[in-house]
């Protein structure tokens, strides 16, 4: 309760006291909600009248505004007129009144604030649902001096997004608790590029001052950035609703300790989210005289007046709102039908769609099948032409407008009528309309229309073509991100393949999508239409997809950089070089300068693969044991999940509080375990970047863990400046063994590929080799003895070779091999005499050695010949990390320059030495 409103009471308490009868009052308070049959039997129970109004006061004192403006209308109701004017003064008052009347008619106020937050208007036929808009409006009351997430969900088709928007329609809660607007995103399911899309819109809808105009963020890391900046300096104390969430990890981006509602079908998106937690479930059935109302409504006839098939429609479809809202919008066009309809219904078994997990389409085609015949001809070809539309995907009006060749008043008057039929459904994006159609709806028309599919993609395209023929897309149009996003995939399902190599390989199309997107999305593309692009020109679509891999982290992060320069940078031989000779021909004419290098090399790029996904220094990165997905961490505190083809970024997680050293994938790649200066271990969700266990048992930096391989039960070993080795157990609070030996820093640590020992290495000069089953100490080999002098005592890393009959360690500039079984040094390799060497690891089906140098350097050796194989110049700094896949034909380089680089083995050793 406000201030001024408590101080009212507490000065007239007792003249409130001494008059009024609680009773009375509570039979109001009670109507209101404000008062439960609990406190009111607390006031009942005092003995005399003067008590029981004193109670009453007290209850009311700790409650909200509410609860006061309930307490004043009582006494006006019961003709407490003088006692009433007593509490007139409260700030409060006029706010109430106003919100009261807003619950017969909209206040001017609450109508801006919905239409400028883009929240959806009522349906056409709209029945109201008082309990369920009553527990969001509680709910979203707890938000007032406080962030946290309300999230309302159940079932799908239940009405939780009609819901949650009429919620809003309440003044009192604009005004006392969202001063700073509601701003409505309808979230879907997404991918990382949709939700970046979806959060770039945002974005753009919040800057009204176009401090960020010049782009819109590349990635969701920055775009949650921004986003957080933008509520907090220029929507302080706005709610955010986030409708239809289905994947838990979006709510990342939204993580940012503002206010925000979410409808979704699971209630467990919202785990992964900190801060207050407020739930409220839509029942997924209406109540019985609910279901008639609404029936009522479309065929404009009295409720009692209905035929009995309704009762059986509501009992047959079992109150759910979607089936009863397509029935209700056939029946308006075809009132006689009552009969027809509940035994279409009933044969089809319409309460087969209660399932949360999914739909059973089967019924509900035969009810669009009946609405769609009903449109006009013409009508029904512009509501065919939707079957293109990918799922979850809203179309903006301008797109509709190319397709049709029609004005946007004349695209969005005719579409109201689909909107009105429940065939569409449509959604306001600040001054936009985005279109889009439900999951059920959207498959009735693909099937419908299956033949038509790719003359329909090819319509759009063309129309696409016709409008865009000589300039792209720019940022500022309506259009623009669903052609970049959408284009390629009209094409494919076209069959327009030549199109689309003409598409992808266009430089003025890359350079705008980088510019704009980033590479992530165009690379995901090269990788999906593989075959498509082979069939055309395998060797462009290669030659493309590795310049992209290669120079994406440039092109997303430096908008300066010319991509058609870098493209005359690339082999003669290759088709980028080519494309770019191609296109700068073009452009010479217009007075552009280019540079073509005369002394460059014909040699392919070594990398496959280049990423930032950093923002300071690398310090480790590996692969999962499926190959798909590589972790890295590094000095900026984070730990980064990304796709190893294309390097899309999956997770982003701020993992400690100081500089992360090593990270490591468990054997069934559902966990990724971190380590860090912090001296903590943490062990993460690999997919949805929830924290699943915190270990804090070692008393110094942890400088690297690593699991088993695949070993059951599944450990985690860890090892520290403290000295010790513990060895964690999943699930476990507490360290399952301690390991002693070591008589100083602890380095490093790594099981052998049986899971039957575990190498440590230490700044002590020893290699020490643990028996994991017992965790005894199995042997130690002193490999300072083996140092010709004594500063070389800095054993930075080991490794197993596949067999497990040898172990390797790195000394300085030196990598040591010894032989399990006798512990004799086998043999010794020595690397460039100025550098050192920082990792060093053991491929898994050949005899091949990777060590990744300080002078910026990577190594292959052949340790059967103790030959060097080649010199990698694979970064501009210090290279802090190197390992193979889990099959062996590629490795990950990890440095100071914060890239992260993918590497094809044998390509680096056929491209630098031919005769290998």
């Amino acid at each position: 309760m406000d201030e001024e409103s408590k101080s009212l009471l507490l000065q007239n308490r007792v003249a409130l006291a001494k008059d009024i009868r609680s009773s009375y009052i509570m039979d109001h308070m009670i109507s209101d909600g404000v008062i439960t049959p609990h406190e009111e039997e607390m006031v009942k129970n005092k003995a005399t009248q003067l008590d029981r109004a004193n109670q009453l006061i007290k209850i009311i004192l700790s409650k909200d505004n509410r609860a006061f403006n309930s307490f004043y209308n009582a006494l006006l109701h019961e003709g407490y007129k003088d006692l009433a004017a007593l509490l007139k003064g409260a700030t409060s008052l006029d706010l109430f009144r106003s919100g009261k009347a807003s619950s017969n008619g909209i206040t001017s106020y609450v109508k801006t604030a919905l239409c400028e937050g883009g929240v959806p208007q009522r349906p056409v036929v709209f029945v109201s649902r008082e309990k369920m808009v009553k527990g969001i409006q509680d709910s979203l009351y707890q938000l007032k001096n406080e962030s946290g997430w309300v999230i309302v969900y159940g079932m799908a088709g239940c009405g939780k997004s009609v819901l949650a928007a009429e919620a809003l329609r309440d003044h009192s809660i604009l005004k006392d608790c969202f001063p700073g607007g509601v701003h409505w995103l309808s979230v879907g399911k997404q991918d990382k590029a949709g939700l970046l899309m979806k959060l770039q819109n945002l974005c753009t809808r919040l800057d009204q001052d176009c401090k960020y105009s010049q782009r819109p963020p590349l990635n969701v890391e920055e775009a949650r950035d921004r986003l957080r900046h933008l509520i907090m300096h220029s929507y302080p104390r706005c709610l955010l609703i986030l409708d239809d969430v289905w994947d838990s990890w979006v709510l990342k981006a939204f993580d940012i300790q503002s206010r925000v509602l979410i409808t979704s079908r699971d209630r467990s998106v919202i785990d992964t989210v900190s801060g207050m937690k407020l739930f409220v479930h839509v029942d997924s059935e209406l109540e019985h005289q609910k279901g008639l109302e609404i029936l009522s409504l479309y065929v404009d006839t009295k409720v009692e007046e209905l035929p009995e098939e309704a009762h059986d429609i509501i009992q047959e479809s079992k109150g759910s709102p979607l089936v009863v809202s397509l029935i209700g919008a056939l029946l308006r066009e075809f009132p006689s039908r009552w009969a027809f309809y509940l035994k279409q219904l009933q044969r089809k078994q319409f309460k087969r769609i209660r399932k949360s997990s999914s739909y059973d389409y089967e019924a509900l085609d035969e009810a669009m099948s009946m609405s769609v015949d009903r449109l006009k001809d013409h009508v029904k070809e512009y509501y065919n032409d939707f079957s293109v539309i990918e799922k979850d995907v809203k179309v903006p009006t301008k797109v509709l407008c190319i397709l049709w060749d029609m004005e946007s008043e004349d695209v969005e008057d005719m579409l109201q009528e689909f909107v009105n039929k429940s065939l569409l459904y449509c959604d306001r994006n600040g001054k936009s309309f985005l279109y889009y159609l439900h999951d059920l709806q959207l498959d009735f028309l693909t099937e419908r229309n299956r033949a038509q599919l790719p003359a329909l993609h090819a319509k759009l395209v063309s129309q696409y073509h016709k409008r865009y023929l000589h300039v792209l897309p720019t940022v500022d149009q309506e259009d623009c991100t669903y052609w970049y996003y959408y284009l390629a995939y009209h094409m494919a399902q076209a069959n327009m393949h030549q199109e689309l190599c003409s598409l992808l390989f266009s430089f003025d199309w890359l350079k705008s999508k980088t510019r704009l997107f980033g590479p992530a999305h165009l690379i995901h593309e090269f990788v999906h239409y593989r075959d498509i692009l082979n069939k055309q020109d395998s060797k462009a679509r290669e030659d493309f997809q590795e310049f992209l891999s290669v120079n994406g982290h440039l092109l997303g992060q430096n908008s300066h950089i010319n991509m058609v320069q870098l493209g005359l940078s690339q082999p003669n031989e290759s088709a980028v070089y080519k494309r770019a000779v191609e296109h700068v021909k073009e452009e010479l004419q217009q007075g552009a300068l280019y540079v073509n290098w005369i002394n460059k090399q014909s040699m392919k790029n070594l990398a496959s693969l280049a990423v930032r996904p950093h923002t300071e220094a690398v310090y480790h990165a590996c692969f999962s044991r499926d190959g798909q997905r590589i972790a890295s961490c590094g000095a900026d505190r984070t730990l980064q999940i990304f796709k190893s083809g294309t390097g899309e970024n999956l997770l982003h997680i701020e993992a400690h509080d100081d500089e992360v050293l090593c990270c490591a994938f468990s054997p069934d790649d559902r966990y990724v375990a971190t380590c860090s200066a912090d001296k903590k271990v943490k062990v993460w969700n690999a997919v949805t970047g929830n924290l699943i266990q915190t270990y804090d048992e070692h008393s110094e930096v942890v400088s690297c863990c690593q699991f088993t391989n695949g070993g059951s039960p599944t450990l985690l070993a860890t090892c520290s400046h403290d000295c010790l080795l513990k060895l964690w157990e999943l699930g476990k609070k507490h360290c399952k063994n301690t390991l002693f030996g070591h008589g100083d820093y602890v380095n490093h640590c790594r099981f052998s590929p049986d899971d039957k020992y575990l190498a440590s290495c230490s700044m002590d000069g020893t290699l020490m080799l643990w028996d994991v089953s017992s965790a005894n100490e199995f042997k130690t080999i002193d490999v300072a003895v083996s140092f010709q002098e004594n500063d070389e005592s800095q054993l930075k890393c080991c490794s197993w070779s596949n067999d497990c009959s040898r172990i390797m360690v790195t000394a300085r500039n030196r990598l040591y091999i010894f032989d399990v079984d006798s512990s004799d040094l086998v043999s010794e390799l020595e690397a460039c005499q100025q550098s050192t060497i920082l990792y060093c690891d053991f491929c898994t089906t050949n005899q091949i050695v990777a060590m990744a140098l300080s002078h910026y350097v990577v190594q292959l050796w052949d340790i059967d010949s103790n030959t060097k194989i080649a010199d990698f110049n694979a970064h501009l700094s210090w290279v802090h990390c190197v390992k193979f896949s889990p099959e062996g034909s590629s490795f990950l380089t990890s440095s100071d320059d914060q890239t992260v680089k993918v590497c094809e083995e044998m390509l680096v050793i056929l491209y630098l030495y031919g005769h290998v």
